[in-house]
């Protein structure tokens, strides 16, 4: 069984910074990629980024380009998403997610992730 764990969450000041990270507990697997999702109150749960495993290729939401980088370890088992210039619209849970070994596109789909982290509360102030 495997399990994500995320850290890091957190409350920052608009502007500010946090960095989350998510490291898979249990079997380890070669998933075909790893990202983040967000959930804020009442609304659906949305891709933030996601980063492949075979050659590290990011992608990621339009409303966190150049403001938001994930990365990875170079086990490529813990994956971080470093979160720079904060506004209170960021306030969400922030979810991990994994694939499985093989790959489903597109990745900024829900449906592609068959595995989840329990989230983590990211609360950003004006």
């Amino acid at each position: 069984q495997v399990q994500l764990v995320e850290s890091g969450g957190g409350l920052a000041q608009a502007g500010g910074s946090l960095r989350l990270s998510c490291v898979p507990s249990g079997r380890i697997f070669g998933n075909c990629a790893m990202g983040w999702f967000r959930q804020a109150p009442g609304k659906e749960r949305e891709f933030v980024a996601t980063i492949r495993r075979r050659d590290g290729s990011t992608y990621y939401a339009d409303s966190v380009k150049g403001r938001f980088t994930i990365s990875r370890d170079n086990a490529k088992t813990t994956v971080y998403l470093q979160m720079n210039s904060l506004n209170p619209e960021d306030t969400a849970v922030y979810y991990c997610a994994a694939t499985p070994p093989y790959c489903r596109t597109p990745y900024d789909s829900r449906a592609a992730y068959d595995y989840w982290g329990q989230g983590t509360q990211v609360t950003v102030s004006s």
